[in-house]
């Protein structure tokens, strides 16, 4: 919701001199908006669970690293390149507070890799030790007796 904000107010901005500081803010807040209400959507409809080959937690963590990286970037320069104009405050300001959230996100996104991290490595672990187990029970078959005869 703060990406769209900020997206509507930077919308409202009607002229500007260095535009370029206005048009990168505008694709960053755009860009997330779209892959992050994707990414949503997915998640709501329990859609990722049918792609079990992509790791979900991990597209989640790069999203919103890169969306916290960004619109850090993107809100900066803004405030530089500032008219005062209450569009481009109001941008900067809703720019920093989904900056804010997309960063408590990501460290979220990192405790939940890293816990999913550990168990599929505990579970590999594990299914490697009953390998090793397995082969080395020695099962007596008949054949090979009386070929040791």
């Amino acid at each position: 919701l703060l990406a769209l904000t900020a997206f509507i107010c930077i919308e409202t901005i009607m002229e500007c001199s260095p535009c370029e500081g206005l048009y990168f803010f505008e694709f960053v807040s755009c860009s997330a908006l779209v892959v992050t209400g994707a990414l949503l959507l997915l998640f709501s409809l329990n859609l990722h669970t049918r792609i079990p080959q992509i790791n979900w937690n991990l597209t989640d963590l790069v999203n919103t690293g890169l969306s916290t990286f960004f619109f850090f970037i993107a809100s900066v320069v803004l405030a530089a390149l500032n008219h005062k104009t209450g569009a481009e405050i109001a941008a900067v300001v809703f720019g920093f507070l989904a900056m804010a959230v997309y960063a408590v996100n990501t460290f979220l996104a990192v405790k939940k890799w890293q816990m999913s991290s550990r168990q599929q490595s505990s579970r590999q672990s594990s299914d490697y030790i009953r390998a090793r187990t397995e082969s080395r029970e020695v099962v007596h078959r008949p054949e090979t007796q009386q070929l040791d005869a």
